[in-house]
């Protein structure tokens, strides 16, 4: 088989146009980081969000002629829909390594162009509203436009490596966004978390990319994917590759050990919240092994420890998020839960299924994040909903917007997240009966949780303050106006991959994206021809469904018939709820097992190595310097007698070693 991917020529625009994609956030960065005192927020925000929708465009001007090339730009034996590269620079040239600096632009990376950028300029256009009282309103959005500049060098990226830089980019920007406000020493240490964790995952993906190279002399993705097609399933090297990539998915995209950074991230403002949990940062392990999809699927073993990882996290993650009292972390332990989702489409190989479910997740995900920053913005930076209540009437659009959000994570029809989430179970069944039922469960609970979070922010009777009562109000239109975009693809964005009701041949998202797992196809055809039967797909429809409505009918029963609040801080609750509100003390577990016993090293080795070994050394030194320096002094005296004298005496010291030698 042909390598499926073009050269440069092929390329039907000029390459500064593909360099413009990535550089125009980074010139953002650049202007309102240089300028950041001089510029005003609205202007910072407008140029911010000019530079994001810049790339945006450009983005779906290569979309489109992806969709209708010109005939002019096919080359020859090429066919439309081909992917193709553009070579910026030649990069690292070190014996057999040749490693370019190219872009490889295809099916999955204009997809996650338009994510990025789309979801990206609506957040910053939001961001305008909700920061404009920050005195750093400057240096936020620089951040926020350097953040976007690494995800898109991650996507845009035709090897490991660039890949790798913008993973740690966005590793960056993220300890950058979440410690914005760094004079709370809480928010630092959520940073220094998220930051640190990070970095465990990111070894294993550094691993795994020496050991392609190691491999397949290449880290060129066309390269690697074509010689890794002629291997045969089950290939030993093949599986440690792709579990030490899992490591680095497990670690970016928050899935169990590695996870209990995400909640933290709350600490940073809420468009961060929405710009790492919506369609950045924890979509970057996803994207990776969708990217690697051969590979994972030559190792059948890592594909079962992803659907059971994965399966686990959404499960775990929602019962967490059953007890949650702050609206925020309610919301990051669904971005978990959902998280393990894709990841149990990927177990299972629905590879298609998983991305469609980033697209999904990135409309009501952010739509909800934002919500919650109008919800707050109204509420006097309060983010307790045991404060909250009957908001509906005086923030009617972040209401319905909202309400649009929960139906679509509740996988109730026709929202977005009925399709997407119904394709994962209709997978998980066909893959393991446990998977399914263990997915099944949880999309009653999310439902539940989501209601829940509705009904005590939005239901009820006001609990908070008077003075909180008097500055409610609803956020202005820089704020609202993205709220309702967002809504709109909420609601309509599952039609673009829904093959039960518009037939396969209109399963628009799945037929684009076939060419990506043709290799994979090709190396396990059964697992791409697995179809249920109607009335098995209308049977796991209606349980889908079943539990959503039921989710919803109970949380509806407790918090708006029976009117149960949730218990207080001081208040004593039952083992299990007191268990689950703790988040099942795992924070307290990693405290035990690692971070106190590194803490206990590392003033040990400060204190008897730094202290007690090296610095008399480094010291020692020092006073040995310093005394030679005195003792030198001595002979400069300034006395033109005593400089003739030592004159005299090196002559015939020099004399007498001349004496000696002969």
């Amino acid at each position: 088989m042909q390598e499926p991917v073009i050269p440069a020529a092929g390329a039907p625009f000029s390459t500064f146009l593909y360099v413009l994609i990535p550089l125009l956030p980074f010139l953002g960065f650049l202007i309102n980081g240089l300028l950041n005192r001089r510029l005003s927020g609205t202007v910072a925000g407008a140029i911010s969000s000019l530079a994001v929708l810049g790339s945006f465009l450009i983005s779906a001007t290569l979309f489109w002629e992806f969709l209708h090339p010109s005939a002019q730009w096919i080359a020859p034996g090429a066919t439309a829909h081909q992917a193709y590269t553009v070579t910026l620079f030649d990069w690292i040239s070190v014996g057999s390594m040749q490693i370019p600096f190219s872009y490889q632009i295809d099916q999955l990376s204009l997809i996650m162009l338009l994510l990025v950028t789309g979801v990206g300029f609506l957040i910053h256009v939001y961001s305008i509203g909700y920061m404009h009282h920050d005195e750093n309103v400057g240096k936020f959005f620089s951040f926020l436009n350097l953040f976007v500049f690494s995800m898109l060098v991650l996507v845009l990226g035709s090897n490991f490596v660039i890949l790798f830089i913008g993973w740690e980019g966005v590793g960056l920007c993220s300890y950058l966004l979440i410690g914005f406000w760094n004079k709370n020493t809480a928010y630092n240490n959520a940073a220094k978390k998220a930051f640190i964790i990070n970095r465990v995952g990111d070894l294993g993906f550094l691993l795994g990319i020496f050991l392609i190279y190691l491999t397949f002399n290449s880290v060129q993705y066309a390269e690697v994917f074509q010689k890794a097609s002629t291997l045969q399933i089950g290939t030993g090297v093949v599986t440690a590759i792709t579990l030490l990539l899992f490591v680095g998915a497990t670690g970016k995209s928050a899935q169990l050990p590695l996870y209990t950074w995400l909640p933290d991230a709350m600490a940073g403002p809420t468009p961060v919240s929405a710009l790492i949990h919506a369609a950045t940062m924890v979509t970057a392990g996803i994207y990776m092994i969708l990217r690697a999809n051969v590979l994972f699927t030559l190792a059948p073993d890592t594909l079962e420890v992803i659907a059971i990882i994965g399966a686990a996290t959404a499960l775990f993650a929602a019962t967490i998020g059953l007890a949650q009292n702050d609206i925020k972390k309610v919301l990051a332990y669904s971005t978990v839960s959902q998280l393990g989702y894709m990841f149990l489409a990927l177990g299972v190989m629905g590879y298609s299924t998983s991305l469609f479910h980033v697209l999904t997740h990135a409309f009501f995900k952010a739509l909800m994040f934002l919500g919650a920053g109008s919800v707050i913005h109204a509420m006097s930076n309060e983010q307790d909903m045991r404060r909250m209540g009957g908001l509906r009437k005086s923030l009617p659009i972040t209401f319905i917007t909202f309400l649009v959000g929960c139906l679509a994570i509740a996988g109730i029809p026709p929202f977005s997240g009925f399709f997407s989430k119904d394709e994962i179970l209709l997978h998980a069944f066909e893959h393991s009966k446990v998977l399914y039922a263990v997915g099944l469960f949880t999309a009653f609970l999310t439902a539940f949780y989501m209601f829940r979070l509705l009904f005590l922010t939005f239901f009820g009777e006001f609990r908070g303050t008077e003075e909180q009562k008097h500055h409610l109000h609803e956020s202005p239109a820089s704020m609202t106006l993205p709220l309702i975009v967002l809504a709109v693809l909420a609601a309509v964005g599952g039609f673009m991959n829904a093959p039960f009701f518009l037939g396969e041949e209109n399963a628009y998202l799945s037929n684009f994206l076939a060419p990506l797992f043709t290799y994979s196809k090709q190396l396990n055809p059964a697992a791409f021809g697995l179809h249920a039967d109607h009335a098995t797909e209308l049977m796991l429809i209606g349980l889908s469904v079943g539990a959503g409505l039921l989710g919803i009918a109970v949380a509806y029963v407790q918090y708006v018939s029976r009117g149960v609040r949730p218990t207080e801080d001081g208040e004593s609750r039952g083992f299990l709820e007191n268990l689950i509100y703790h988040k099942y003390y795992i924070d307290e577990l990693y405290n035990a097992l690692f971070v106190r016993p590194i803490m206990w090293l590392s003033r040990g080795l400060f204190r008897y190595v730094e202290n007690g070994i090296i610095d008399p050394i480094v010291n020692g030194f020092g006073r040995l310097t310093m005394g030679g320096g005195q003792l030198l002094r001595y002979v400069q005296t300034g006395s033109v007698e005593t400089y003739l004298i030592l004159m005299v005496v090196g002559i015939v010291l020099v004399m007498a070693l001349n004496f000696v030698k002969f």
